[in-house]
């Protein structure tokens, strides 16, 4: 590769592609805005969690709590389950808020258990009685929560009052071992075990920055962090001459998200980068400097860009794109890495999937005709019991075939939880948030450099029931 020129190198499969809920044309989009953890960086995440889990559990422990038997699993859980505090169950729900799957402690709850807990439940994720887990953040706080449910439910954590007190303390030791550093100190030791590099990310912001797009990092990480895991990172992969920080007009740290999109918090220029000293600032924002705090009305106003259509890219559903969308009306797009292996491994099991849609068909036809024999039987038809009896064999042949094949589709992803976006047959409750906050999707920012700043990403024609 000749000097200063940075290599373009994409897979074409359909796990890198980009994925869009309402058309988005990017050559009217002015600002992309970006945020940084598992959106520009992405992690090991079984390693950042694992860090998380431990950091969460020693300070767990100053309570008087013997945690000794706590371990990090990070294989049985996924994005996109929500936290029941009243019952202190982990669940999975439809797009409708209805329970398909629901574990208490370090058990499953069977069929019969859960359908009696949930007979008469939504999940509204608007109710206090619900907690969503909307980004990979999320894992190190289901291990600690259900493995504590457990102890709980032995009398074995004193002075918790209940589950959503439960959930309190698991809260309060993950957020302080994020705000003590101790976590992140960690990560800086050891880069190398705890991030995962994606080379294709710097032609991503130097193409849009070509394509006269203003580029802003707008990330709740102080800039101690930031600078040090960007050095690390990205500047390896930036052309000779160049760092991470050409890249973009604007750098915000500690932005407080969301409160950025929604309040008028005060902005800070730091002045000293090596000791991160801040001076309050007053006026338009000037290339160059990094900013703590601040707000998005401010960045709008810096830049020009008021009447025009700002777009922001991050990972945390309700962080970064749900309140950017409703109260900046912002365009959004969500980074949902998990979903790369959710495609590969649909792509693999699509001879099979095939087989079992066959099948499926084949069952309707067949129950809709046992339902017509069994009404005729019903008025009085006493000739159809032979097909009728013909009709349940094949049925059952069918629920043969169709049950090892359901199965190995539902575990797709995740052999607890199956696959993030669905809930059986139907769409998941994450699934329907995408759809409802994130106009476009994708896996990693590199995936927006082969569509290019000039695209018109057009969502897709969706199918209704009643559709041919």
């Amino acid at each position: 590769m000749e000097p200063g020129v940075v290599e373009r190198e994409f897979q074409s499969s359909s796990e890198r592609s980009v994925f869009a809920n309402r058309t988005l044309n990017m050559r009217s989009v002015d600002l992309v805005g970006y945020d940084m953890d598992y959106t520009l960086i992405h992690y090991h995440v079984d390693e950042w969690e694992r860090a998380a889990f431990e950091e969460a559990s020693a300070i767990l422990c100053r309570t008087g709590w013997d945690l000794s038997s706590l371990r990090f699993h990070p294989e049985r859980f996924s994005i996109g389950l929500v936290f029941d505090l009243e019952l202190g169950n982990l669940v999975k729900a439809t797009r409708f808020g209805y329970v398909v799957r629901a574990q208490h402690g370090n058990e499953v709850l069977n069929y019969e258990t859960q359908r009696g807990a949930y007979r008469d439940v939504i999940v509204d994720l608007g109710e206090p009685r619900f907690e969503f887990m909307n980004t990979m953040f999320e894992i190190s706080r289901a291990s600690l929560f259900t493995q504590l449910v457990a102890l709980h439910d032995q009398d074995r954590l004193p002075a918790v009052g209940g589950y959503r007190d439960l959930y309190r303390y698991v809260d309060d030791a993950l957020g302080e071992a994020h705000i003590t550093g101790k976590l992140k100190d960690r990560i800086l030791a050891e880069p190398e075990r705890f991030v995962d590099p994606d080379p294709g990310m710097v032609t991503t912001l130097l193409d849009q920055r070509l394509a006269g797009k203003k580029i802003a990092l707008i990330t709740n990480s102080d800039w101690f962090y930031t600078s040090r895991i960007m050095d690390w990172a990205v500047d390896p992969y930036c052309p000779d001459g160049t760092t991470w920080r050409d890249c973009f007009d604007l750098v915000i740290v500690s932005a407080n998200k969301p409160r950025f999109f929604t309040g008028n918090d005060p902005i800070y220029r730091v002045v000293d980068e090596e000791q991160s000293l801040l001076q309050p600032h007053h006026g338009s924002l000037e290339p160059g400097h990094i900013y703590f705090g601040g707000n998005a009305t401010l960045v709008e106003q810096s830049l020009g860009i008021s009447q025009s259509q700002p777009l922001y890219v991050g990972d945390h559903l309700f962080g970064d794109v749900h309140v950017t969308k409703d109260i900046m009306a912002w365009r959004t797009a969500l980074i949902a890495r998990g979903i790369e292996a959710e495609i590969t491994d649909a792509a693999a099991f699509a001879d099979r999937q095939r087989q079992l849609s066959d099948l499926m068909a084949a069952k309707v036809i067949v129950d809709r005709d046992q339902a017509q024999a069994r009404l005729a039987r019903t008025r009085g038809d006493e000739a159809v019991g032979p097909r009728l009896s013909e009709l349940t064999q094949r049925a059952m042949q069918l629920d043969e075939q169709i049950v090892p094949l359901a199965r190995a589709a539902a575990e797709l992803g995740n052999a607890t939880w199956g696959p993030i976006m669905r809930a059986g047959n139907d769409k998941s409750l994450y699934a329907r948030q995408v759809e409802r906050y994130a106009d476009i999707y994708t896996s990693r920012v590199s995936n927006l450099a082969t569509e290019t700043p000039f695209a018109y990403l057009r969502a897709a024609r969706l199918t209704l029931p009643h559709d041919i």
